[in-house]
């Protein structure tokens, strides 16, 4: 019997099986497109991060290095666009601003080569170079982020928002230490230099907060043995040699370079987490399309043996789903035993939608955060860190959640 041939109702609910196999296998896309951004944006970090060196410091023993890594960052960018190129837009047709997200990436990556010959040539000054790499490294996270918003799956939905979490975290580190690369070489820190990095270092511990709620335990342990390496400890004490400068009492610029390199290793070694994630949602992602398939083919299988037992009444009794036996039923009424797999069906749906609703709140509580503090970055002339302090203590002195703070705050500043 074909599906075309089943009772309406055995159809529609099988349309609804392979309506969620579809958006799966659109998913599966969207990760690969995770997946090559995510690697693009490591390899764009590692060069900026060489050109903000080399910039300051104006020692030419990082050319050699930055041309590796802009060589690489080359064959991240050309993969990506390989993907991109094949890939239909209709597939994402549902999802305008992933595919908005995607055209402004594009855009700053057609950019690119005229940035990577004006810091050769020196005509680049380090603060503009830095500014150009974060801005499509910004643009390449804000495309996870997207995906993650979209996601239809709640084990998928929650690997990525881990995902784009620990990636954000990551990329403020690599602020942080193109921040420490201007004070040390300069060869002292200012209020605004030092005030940058306390903002970035809060800014992290929120991101990996995110993190942690969402990852796998593979993903915490692998977090555990960054957070433990001995480069962490050594950066923390140029912090404290860091507070203590000032225009009387200045140190070596070449700490600047120390800081780089020690900075470089932890950041390495959070990429290890990075692919781990990485690799996680791609096998998450294959385990739930052949999972749905599997089931897709079950469903079939039994609506076909329910319509058989519906239009043969001398069938033996059938049986339902919570092994109760089925009775007689009306004329036109549907069999208890499609009933019960209908009624399965939805129950699963609400579970699942429920669960996705969950995972998402960080993702939405997270939007409305920043655009609070953005709010008050822009009416009281507030740093980043300042701006998100003060909501804090709106929270603790009202007695509300600080996202109901946050809400409060985004109406009153309308």
């Amino acid at each position: 019997m074909s599906d075309r041939q089943m009772p309406p109702a055995l159809r529609f609910m099988l349309a609804a099986r392979r309506c969620e196999l579809q958006h799966l296998e659109g998913l599966a896309l969207t990760c690969e497109l995770v997946e090559g951004a995510s690697a693009l944006v490591h390899d764009l970090q590692r060069e900026r991060g060489f050109s903000n060196i080399l910039l300051g410091t104006g020692n030419d023993r990082y050319r050699t290095a930055l041309e590796q890594h802009s060589t690489t960052a080359r064959g991240s960018e050309a993969r990506l666009r390989d993907w991109l190129d094949a890939l239909d837009a209709s597939v994402a047709q549902d999802r305008p601003r992933l595919l908005n997200r995607i055209a402004c990436v594009l855009h700053l990556l057609d950019g690119l080569p005229s940035l990577r010959r004006g810091i050769v040539e020196r005509r680049v000054a380090m603060q503009a170079a830095t500014t150009a790499f974060s801005h499509l490294i910004a643009g390449l996270l804000a495309v996870i982020f997207e995906a993650a918003d979209t996601a239809s799956d709640p084990g998928l939905t929650r690997a990525l928002v881990a995902l784009f979490n620990f990636m954000q975290g990551k990329e403020l580190a690599g602020q942080a230490r193109a921040t420490g690369v201007v004070g040390f070489t300069q060869g002292h820190f200012d209020a605004s230099l030092l005030a940058r990095l306390d903002e970035l270092d809060s800014s992290q511990s929120r991101c990996f907060e995110g993190f942690l709620t969402h990852a796998d335990a593979e993903a915490l342990q692998r977090w555990d043995e960054v957070q433990r390496c001995p480069s962490r400890v050594q950066i923390e004490r140029l912090r404290e040699v860091a507070r203590r400068t000032s225009a009387n009492a200045r140190v070596e610029p070449a700490l600047a370079e120390l800081w780089f390199e020690l900075n470089t290793r932890r950041l390495d070694a959070m990429q290890t987490v990075a692919q781990h994630l990485v690799a996680e949602l791609r096998t998450r992602c294959a385990a739930s399309i052949d999972t749905a398939q599997a089931d897709l083919d079950s469903h079939r299988k039994l609506s076909r043996r329910l319509a058989e037992l519906e239009r043969d009444p001398g069938q033996p009794l059938l049986f339902s789903l919570a092994a109760q036996p089925v009775g007689e039923t009306r004329p036109g009424e549907p069999s208890p035993g499609i009933l019960d797999l209908l009624h399965a069906q939805t129950r699963r749906l609400h579970e699942v939608e429920a669960e996705l609703q969950e995972t998402r709140q960080s993702l939405a509580e997270r939007k409305l955060l920043e655009r609070a503090k953005q709010r008050l970055m822009q009416q009281l002339a507030l740093p980043e860190a300042e701006a998100h302090q003060h909501l804090q203590q709106l929270a603790m002195h009202s007695g509300l959640p600080l996202p109901e703070v946050v809400r409060q705050v985004l109406a009153q500043t309308r």
